[in-house]
């Protein structure tokens, strides 16, 4: 008779805590690294997104991912579901070949903005173009950290730039960002182009308020964990 087969990778850590951090869309959240109820046995996985981590007070580790989703982590030990063989209800699951990529993190203190940056790093690769190869129409934009041109530029590390998209009614494009560290706090978007008007929209793009842009920016305040959604229109030229 066949049986359900599941391959995991795990790792141990010297690193005491009772509760292990795991990221969710939008966010992240806590579940207990003990068995001591009926609830917490009954959890034989919990579903995350890019990382989970584990830290104590001074010292934690982060495991990240680009495509698996399927954690558990019990005492000091962290483990990730790497592939599952089924009977039902699909008898050929997850045979054949599969590419995927798994990284631990160790970090200072508890996890922070390093550990979402090299998540986000892992799961898109940035870009790269060879000097004087971008336009002159982008020379005057935004400047980065080394000196280069950014699109979008947000002041706030813990508010992180997560979707930009064209309207969906074609009216400028859409950015979606969220706070990712439960700290509440003024902070600025830029942008690496000239706009016209920047409108602060909800989930289905429908328009809220006209927010002031001063020198291609906008300012505004975020509560811990809350979604913005902006429209951003350009100056026609």
């Amino acid at each position: 008779m066949q049986k359900n087969t599941l391959l995991k990778v795990a790792f141990p850590v010297d690193i005491l805590a009772p509760t292990a951090t795991y990221e969710i869309q939008w966010g992240n959240i806590e579940r207990p690294t003990h068995k001591n109820t009926s609830w917490d046995w009954a959890k034989f996985e919990v579903p995350a997104q890019k990382w989970v981590d584990l830290s104590e007070g001074g010292y934690g580790v982060s495991l990240l991912n680009d495509c698996k989703y399927g954690h558990d982590i019990q005492g000091n030990v962290l483990r990730l579901s790497l592939l599952r063989g089924t009977t039902y209800p699909d008898p050929h699951a997850d045979q054949g070949e599969h590419h995927f990529t798994y990284s631990l993190l160790p970090h200072q203190g508890g996890w922070g903005i390093e550990t979402i940056s090299n998540a986000y790093a892992l799961n898109n690769p940035p870009l790269a173009w060879r000097k004087g190869e971008t336009s002159s129409s982008t020379a005057s934009g935004v400047a980065g950290e080394e000196g280069g041109w950014s699109f979008l530029r947000m002041d706030r590390p813990t508010v992180v730039i997560e979707t930009v998209k064209v309207a969906e009614n074609g009216e400028g494009f859409i950015v979606r960002l969220y706070e990712s560290r439960r700290e509440r706090g003024l902070c600025e978007l830029s942008s690496g182009i000239s706009l016209d008007q920047v409108i602060r929209t909800n989930l289905l793009e429908e328009d809220l308020e006209n927010l002031d842009v001063e020198s291609d920016a906008v300012r505004l305040s975020i509560s811990p964990y809350e979604i913005v959604h902006l429209r951003l229109i350009p100056t026609e030229r």
